[in-house]
């Protein structure tokens, strides 16, 4: 853990020098720690945000990555401003347009392999990024997304996104800003498809833990979220009455959250 603190840290750094007005430190440093992951035990992880919920098998993200080092299964290409600094004139210098197009991920749901970022290969990207890479990489917001994504696409590794693989009547959505999915027996559904996984992107810890301790909030699939968050403990689940209240997202948040919906 502390040879990943350290790297993300002088990452950071280096990335903070070509932000005008950034901050002096690490924003929410704790979120690079899934970065461990990948000297963790397994030889194959997922790793998934605490705010996502499970919906399907993991059997055919498991698949790809018998043929590939990193699978995804989102839409966050469609929004590659927050991955990467989009009026750099040197971003497509490093990596072709059709790359961004189709490569850069969520970090909040992603499969992939023990030993991919030893000591040796995380200094060379420092070192990229010290030549002048890091004026390419989104320096604001959720700061581990972007860096892994330039760790993934810097030395060319493999990655599978489900969005772009699966046939077009197979593909779902992944977020709680899309408001079509059905519910049916404690499962999401995009049109008939079985989801993944929810990603209750944008909804902050403190709102569930207001609802967990009786707050009468409402948000999009909540009732989903109580069940499997009660799922061995039914007696311990809040009861509500009467109409919930909405939940009012600080700005920033809602923001993201509103460019998520024409992300699925």
């Amino acid at each position: 853990m502390a040879e990943w603190d350290d790297f993300c840290g002088r990452a950071w750094e280096l990335r903070q020098r070509w932000l005008v007005g950034g901050n002096a430190g690490p924003h929410r440093p704790g979120r690079y720690r899934r970065l461990c992951a990948f000297d963790g035990p397994f030889d194959r992880f997922i790793y998934m945000d605490a705010d996502t919920l499970l919906m399907s098998s993991l059997e055919q993200v498991f698949a790809y990555l018998d043929t590939h080092d990193c699978v995804v299964y989102d839409f966050q290409h469609k929004d590659p401003g927050h991955i990467y600094e989009l009026s750099s004139p040197k971003l497509t210098q490093v990596f072709p347009q059709e790359r961004i197009d189709r490569e850069i991920f969520c970090s909040g749901f992603f499969g992939s392999k023990q030993g991919l970022f030893k000591r040796e290969k995380r200094e060379w990207l420092l070192q990229c990024l010290a030549s002048g890479e890091a004026e390419i990489v989104y320096s604001r917001g959720a700061n581990d997304q972007p860096l892994l994504n330039y760790m993934f696409m810097k030395p060319n590794h493999s990655i599978a996104n489900l969005a772009f693989e699966l046939p077009k009547e197979q593909i779902t959505g992944c977020c709680v800003t899309s408001f079509h999915f059905e519910v049916k027996d404690h499962i999401l559904y995009d049109k008939g498809v079985p989801l993944t996984y929810i990603h209750y992107i944008g909804l902050g810890a403190s709102l569930f833990n207001s609802l967990c301790q009786g707050e009468n909030i409402g948000f999009p699939y909540r009732d989903l979220f109580l069940h499997y968050r009660y799922r061995h403990e039914p007696q311990q689940r809040p009861q509500f009455s009467g109409k919930p209240k909405p939940y009012n997202t600080p700005p920033g948040l809602m923001a993201r959250a509103l460019q998520k919906l024409g992300l699925k």
